[in-house]
């Protein structure tokens, strides 16, 4: 039965606003206002675009954009991270809208949210850590290339319709001939400046050696917020120039977003049935369609999420639980106002840690700011340029394509670089789903080939008495996989050996299993027939556990050389001659033979406690 202290230590760690609720004050709503202001500003057009990208209708991207900030301000335990549409969950979503309609977007943010929460309670967590760095690396960067190549068609004004990156470049090299060159030239002009705006940050008044002036810092946050507003800055420009060209009755030249549903969304559950084309689909037929989706979207959001969270934590340790949570939390809600799946956006949540977060109430503010773009600026929405959505997915994208990893990659991993092409080539290929299974995939092989085909090391070594024997050194745990190849290595060393005692040492030999055990009972037997001593050294408890209840009193192991030593020195061996004899199927020496079988029926593997420690 749970006691009033634990409960309220439960909630104090499950809800994180009642921690930091406590100590809150006008100076830090101050702060949060100031960055929730700043990441309204950015998130606005980047939703539209995101929207877009996900084959949905702009408003969709607003209607994702608010619930998350709400929800990770009652829940989030990192600061900095904004929950919301990314570029990355635009493209999945579009994957599954394509050829369909919105109510797949819906179900597929519901059950992502589902998912997160089934792995959350079960802690599965851990399942992130089977996608490696390069696997993440590959995957993020085909996941660029495919968004910005899907942009290409809004960008040279085409109007073209594709599923994949090669379906997307075919087209578009077949349509290049219908450029609309206002689109071209408006859409190039937005990535220009999108890119010098972006560096706007990097340039300071004052002097380097000398502390900034109160005008200076005022001018270089002026500078600042200028570069981190971009894309709101570029899109209302843009906006306005275009609604200049409509109100003088001569038409816009450019391909506008058109009419924005507005309004706030309706509170609704998540469709669990629709209409395809005339065609009815119930629950168990969404479900099929979406496939495996349902299972990769909330792993991939899950990854990106805690990928942040680690980036702002500034030391911090990282409750994976928590986060999983909240974005469950953020996408099952999320989904009763209509939203497509959603996760922390690292652009968004660097531009909330630059502008002085101190809470995350600051995503309140974000989120009241979309609630009332929705209400009241829908109707400007309409004469937002297509090219200068498509200019901040670009740029927003770009940065993504990690290709300075490669050289290091090649340096110190190839292994790790060919994770990294497989999965960025397969996902540009098959599909962003199926890629990074394959990298996952390859990784999983890298992980069991040292399991199966672990390193051996074999050296000869001589006793204070001058008795040489072999020592090898098996480099990994002895499971299934590997037992043929570790008995192999060792009887081969034996038989090289000229009779010589074998020693297996099992300093890195953490566990073993029944299959292991009954393949050395099959090598010490191998060993008895030729009369040639087996030993082991530095045998885990737990493993000598495993390997007596098999092998039993055939099994030798010592705990130290010392002990190990003085048993060579004080057994008696075969010479090579005399192994031959016992071996050879000549009948000139069987006479030899029975004189020799005499002689070694007195040589035992001999069960002294003097010599044999157990563990």
């Amino acid at each position: 039965m749970p006691t009033m202290k634990s409960l309220r230590s439960f909630f104090l760690r499950r809800v994180p606003i009642l921690q930091w609720g406590r100590k809150y004050n006008s100076k830090k709503f101050l702060s949060d206002a100031i960055a929730g202001f700043t990441v309204g500003l950015t998130v606005m057009p980047q939703a539209l675009a995101y929207a877009t990208l996900g084959g949905l209708e702009p408003q969709y991207g607003l209607y994702s954009a608010f619930a998350g900030c709400f929800i990770y301000t009652i829940f989030g335990s990192i600061k900095d991270i904004t929950i919301g549409p990314t570029a990355l969950m635009a493209l999945m979503t579009y994957q599954q809208v394509i050829g369909r309609n919105t109510d797949y977007a819906i179900l597929l943010c519901f059950l992502s949210g589902v998912v997160q929460l089934v792995m959350a309670v079960l802690h599965l967590g851990v399942l992130v850590d089977f996608i490696s760095v390069p696997v993440t690396i590959g995957f993020t960067s085909a996941t660029s290339v495919i968004i910005g190549s899907s942009q290409l068609g809004s960008l040279f004004g085409l109007k073209i319709s594709s599923s994949t990156f090669f379906d997307t470049m075919t087209k578009f090299s077949q349509n290049i001939q219908d450029t609309k060159f206002p689109d071209l030239i408006l859409g190039s002009g937005c990535i220009v400046a999108l890119l010098l705006l972006r560096k706007l940050k990097d340039f300071k008044f004052g002097s380097k050696k000398s502390k900034p002036t109160r005008n200076e810092n005022c001018a270089n946050y002026v500078l600042w917020l200028i570069s981190t507003s971009r894309n709101a800055i570029v899109v209302v420009a843009c906006s306005v120039a275009a609604y200049l060209y409509e109100t003088n009755g001569s038409g816009s030249p450019f391909r506008l977003t058109g009419k924005i549903k507005s309004g706030l969304p309706e509170l609704n559950l998540p469709p669990f049935h629709t209409n395809v084309n005339g065609t009815e689909k119930n629950f168990p037929d969404m479900l099929s369609d979406l496939g495996s989706s349902v299972v990769l979207v909330p792993i991939i959001a899950v990854l990106g999420n805690v990928a942040i969270a680690k980036a702002f934590a500034s030391g911090e340790i990282i409750d994976a639980t928590q986060e999983l949570i909240t974005l469950s939390f953020c996408n099952i809600i999320g989904s009763f106002f209509s939203s497509m799946p959603i996760t922390g956006s690292f652009s968004r949540s660097a531009v909330n840690h630059a502008s002085g977060v101190q809470t995350p109430f600051s995503g309140v503010v974000t989120g009241i700011m979309v609630l009332l773009a929705l209400s009241f600026l829908t109707p400007y929405f309409t004469y937002i340029p297509k090219a200068s959505l498509a200019a901040v997915i670009i740029c927003a994208v770009i940065f993504m394509i990690e290709y300075e990893v490669v050289k290091p990659m090649w340096q110190t991993s190839k292994k790790d670089l060919l994770a990294t092409f497989a999965t960025f080539l397969f996902c540009l290929i098959i599909g962003v789903e199926y890629g990074i299974l394959v990298g996952v995939g390859i990784n999983i092989m890298f992980l069991l080939y040292p399991s199966a085909r672990p390193k051996v090391h074999v050296e000869k070594l001589v006793t204070a008495n001058n008795k040489h024997y072999v020592v090898i050194t098996p480099g990994n745990s002895l499971y299934f996989p590997a037992v043929d190849f570790i008995k192999n290595s060792v009887a081969k060393a034996g038989v090289l050996s000229k009779n010589l005692p074998v020693v297996v040492d099992c300093q890195f030999i953490l566990g073993a299993d029944f299959t292991a055990a009954k393949g050395i009972a099959a090598l010490i037997n191998e060993f008895m027939i030729r009369k040639q001593p087996l030993y082991f050294i530095n045998t885990r408890k737990e493993v000598a556990s495993m390997f007596e209840g098999v092998i039993r009193e055939d099994f030798k192991y010592f705990n130290s050389v010392n002990e190990l030593e003085k048993c060579i020195d004080d057994e008696k061996y075969l010479n090579e001659e005399e192994q031959t004899l016992i071996t050879s199927p000549n009948d000139d020496n069987c006479q030899k033979n029975a004189q020799l079988r005499e002689i070694t029926c007195s040589i035992s593997y001999r069960k002294n406690s003097h010599y044999e420690s157990k563990i």
